[in-house]
């Protein structure tokens, strides 16, 4: 049985998993850093579109277990952490879920499902446009 966009409505997996390449599929490596979004502060003022990123983005850090998290992540041995490893903030698992929802949706951590575990990693060339937005000219 399928709905009108073809889907297999007796799937159970996660949307997600669905669309997932298969077992044994190398993706290219993306060697490109990500462009800051923004110039320094002191260059000149920011554009609304550029006001609503970093709003976002400093809006995710703002709360302490957020930031905690994302600290915890971005300072793991070898880059990335799994979320058995950065659980201990304070909160409960579901909390911790929600909180590095809210990152990722920034635009601040990817993550990769391996199994049961998920491995969050820090996306790459955030810290540096962070770095350069509060960098003084």
């Amino acid at each position: 049985m399928s709905n009108s966009s073809g889907v297999d409505l007796r799937d159970r997996r996660d949307p997600a998993d669905r669309l997932a390449p298969a077992a044994g599929t190398v993706l290219p490596v993306l060697d490109e850093p990500a462009a800051p979004c923004c110039p320094p502060l002191t260059e000149r003022p920011l554009t609304a579109g550029e006001a609503e990123r970093t709003a976002a983005m400093f809006k995710a850090l703002g709360d302490p277990v957020r930031l905690r998290l994302f600290s915890l992540v971005a300072s793991h041995e070898g880059g990335e952490a799994c979320v058995c490893d950065i659980s201990d903030v304070g909160v409960s698992q579901p909390t911790v879920s929600h909180h590095l929802k809210k990152l990722k949706a920034a635009g601040l951590l990817t993550s990769e499902r391996r199994g049961t575990w998920v491995y969050y990693r820090v996306e790459p060339g955030v810290l540096a446009a962070m770095g350069q937005l509060l960098t003084a000219r």
